[in-house]
C-alpha cells in the first residue's frame, strides 16, 4: 500500500540491452523509495547505469524486469509529470527567444487557456530563474549556465511532478557551477518539486541531496543509498561533510590515504577531494 508521501517508488528493476548480439545487464534490481518534494542524487563511475535509470523514470526506456510507479501508478511511458533537464546546453530550440522556448513547451503540453496566459507563465519561470530581461535573446546569445537557467524554467513551467536532471552543471565551470548548485536548491525550495539528479561530483551530491544513492558498474547496482541529514546551507568546510564526503569516496572504490610523510589528514583530505572534483571521478 502506498504511504502518503511516497511519489516515486522503484521496484526491483533490471535493465538489459542486446548489443553485438550479446546481453548488457545495464541495471540490476535497483530498488529506491523518493517522497514527495525529496531532492535524491545518484552518483557512480562512468558505465554504472545512472542515466538508464533515469531514463527508465522518464519513461523513454522500458525496464527488463521490475517496474516504476508515480503516485502509486506504474509508469508506462513519458509524461509531463516527469520532465527532463540535460547536461548539454544545446537543448534550446535555437530558433526561439528563451521566451518562446518556453511557451512553446506550454503549448504542446495545453497548459494556459491563452497566449496570455502562457506568456505570464512564462515570465513567472523566468523570474524564479533570475532571467528577467532575458527574455527576447536567442539561445547562441546566453552563457552555458543562462541556457540551463532557461532549460529548468521551460522544465518547471509545465508543473510536473519530477525533475530529472542528468548531470546539467557537469560542463560549466566551477564558479558557475556553485552559483546555480545555490540556484536550484533555492528553486527547489520554492516549488518543493522532487528532483532526482544525476552527478559524477561527491561534492555537489553533499550539497544538494536528501538521499545519495551510491551505483556500482557492470552491472549497475545500488551499493548503499546514504540518507543525508546535513543542516542547509551546507559548508564542504564542515566535519560531517567530510565524514560523508569520505564514506562516498570509499563506497566508490577510492581510498582514503593515511597521515604519511609528515602531511595532516586535512591536507590530504583536501588533496583528494580536489582531485575527484578535476577528474569527475
Amino acid at each position: 500500500m502506498k504511504s502518503n508521501n511516497e511519489e516515486l517508488v522503484i521496484e526491483n528493476l533490471d535493465k538489459t540491452f542486446e548489443a553485438g548480439g550479446r546481453q548488457i545487464n545495464a541495471l540490476q534490481r535497483i530498488n529506491l523509495t523518493v517522497k514527495t518534494g525529496e531532492f535524491v542524487n545518484i552518483i557512480g563511475p562512468s558505465g554504472c547505469g545512472k542515466s538508464t535509470l533515469l531514463r527508465c523514470i522518464a519513461g523513454f526506456e522500458k525496464p527488463s524486469n521490475g517496474r516504476v510507479k508515480l503516485g502509486g501508478q506504474e509508469i508506462k511511458g513519458p509524461g509531463i509529470d516527469r520532465m527532463m533537464v540535460f547536461q548539454d546546453f544545446e537543448q534550446l530550440f535555437p530558433w526561439y527567444t528563451v521566451l518562446d522556448n518556453i511557451i512553446f513547451a506550454l503549448k504542446v503540453t495545453k497548459k494556459g487557456s491563452s497566449n496570455t496566459e502562457r506568456t505570464e507563465i512564462a515570465y513567472h519561470y523566468l523570474k524564479l530563474v533570475g532571467l528577467t530581461g532575458f527574455e527576447s535573446l536567442y539561445p547562441h546569445q546566453l552563457s552555458g549556465g543562462m541556457k540551463q537557467r532557461v532549460a529548468i524554467a521551460r522544465a518547471l513551467s509545465v508543473q510536473p511532478r519530477i525533475l530529472l536532471m542528468d548531470e546539467p552543471f557537469g560542463s560549466l565551470d566551477a564558479m558557475t557551477r556553485s552559483a546555480l548548485q545555490e540556484e536550484l536548491i533555492r528553486i527547489w525550495t520554492k516549488t518543493k518539486v522532487t528532483i532526482i539528479f544525476v552527478t559524477h561530483n561527491i561534492e555537489e551530491a553533499i550539497i544538494l541531496g536528501d538521499q545519495i544513492m551510491i551505483l556500482e558498474a557492470n552491472p549497475g547496482r545500488v551499493k548503499k543509498v546514504v540518507n543525508n541529514t546535513l543542516a542547509r546551507p551546507r559548508s564542504p568546510e564542515a566535519a560531517d561533510f567530510s565524514q560523508i564526503w569520505e564514506e562516498i569516496h570509499t563506497l566508490l572504490g577510492f581510498k582514503v590515504r593515511e597521515q604519511t610523510e609528515g602531511k595532516n589528514f586535512a591536507n590530504l583530505f583536501k588533496e583528494e577531494r580536489k582531485l575527484s572534483l578535476l577528474t569527475h571521478l
